[in-house]
């Protein structure tokens, strides 16, 4: 099983170390979150807390994920880089593919595209996109982009995004993984049907392994297929031995919060609880 840094909401100007010592100590990729805005007032709860509510604030620091991945790519050799997620419905895909093709190339192959529907009305309204019909519009934006990204000269008529032969180039020189976030059935036959893996956010042990055991069901490790958690009640070697079993590839950790070390703290700090760490969890899956 693989281990990826969760780097949310830490200082930006961390991250870059962050990046290399993740690196060195053996860690498998860094997952990068999506945040557009903080609208002080939202129409709708935050899908993954128990009342709904943001766990970040107006201060809450965010970076653009393709901007990171682009500045600690080029720090770093190995490690990879994916979305965490992004949230699709409120940008256009053309400028998307763009943007997902340029990083693909600047680290070398090393990024993935973890995507998401978005769960806020106002960052749809406010970016200029419909709140309604969000699921087909992101079905077609995942059929746009992996055509672009395809290489070629292309063209695509549905009934959301339209345009005649266009090329972008250099297109990526491998093929950019897709992993779906989203805990609803409709996310689940997302991920079965065009994903190369899941992406969760935060989830308890007993659904996972159910989410799991629906997407076997669904048909989506007929191919190669990962599974990336944020398991909120299984740590240390034992519990991750646990996710291995059911069938977890990679789990999403944030080190520093393990030994008392907050978002808000010290590099230096969190270095050592990335050493820590991989010392005490990593080499007994290596």
């Amino acid at each position: 099983m693989k281990f990826t840094v969760g780097i949310a909401m830490s200082p930006l100007d961390q991250l870059t170390e962050l990046a290399r010592c993740a690196e060195e100590c053996g860690y498998s990729s860094i997952a990068l979150p999506d945040s557009l805005f903080f609208s002080e007032k939202v129409s709708a709860d935050y899908p993954y807390t128990p009342d709904g509510s943001r766990m970040w604030n107006a201060e809450t620091p965010w970076v653009d994920p393709f901007v990171a991945a682009a500045a600690m790519g080029a720090v770093t050799s190995r490690i990879r880089f994916y979305t965490q997620v992004l949230k699709l419905g409120s940008r256009n895909p053309l400028l998307l593919a763009r943007q997902v093709g340029s990083v693909a190339h600047m680290t070398g192959n090393r990024f993935g595209f973890g995507v998401g529907l978005g769960w806020s009305p106002e960052e749809f309204e406010w970016c200029g996109v419909p709140f309604k019909n969000r699921g087909p519009r992101v079905d077609e934006m995942i059929d746009v982009l992996k055509l672009v990204l395809g290489g070629g000269m292309v063209e695509y008529h549905g009934d959301y995004f339209s345009f005649d032969r266009l090329q972008m180039s250099p297109a990526p020189t491998a093929p950019v993984p897709f992993y779906v976030g989203g805990h609803s059935p409709a996310a689940l036959k997302r991920a079965a049907r065009v994903g190369d893996g899941w992406t969760s956010a935060m989830i308890k042990f007993a659904d996972l392994r159910s989410v799991i055991s629906t997407l076997k069901d669904l048909g989506a490790f007929e191919r190669p297929f990962e599974i990336q958690a944020v398991c909120i009640d299984r740590f240390g070697v034992d519990g991750y031995r646990q996710l291995a079993e059911i069938g977890v590839t990679d789990t999403i950790v944030v080190p520093w919060l393990f030994y008392g070390v907050g978002f808000d703290g010290g590099l230096e700090a969190k270095k050592d609880a990335l050493r820590r760490f991989a010392d005490e969890v990593i080499g007994e899956f290596s």
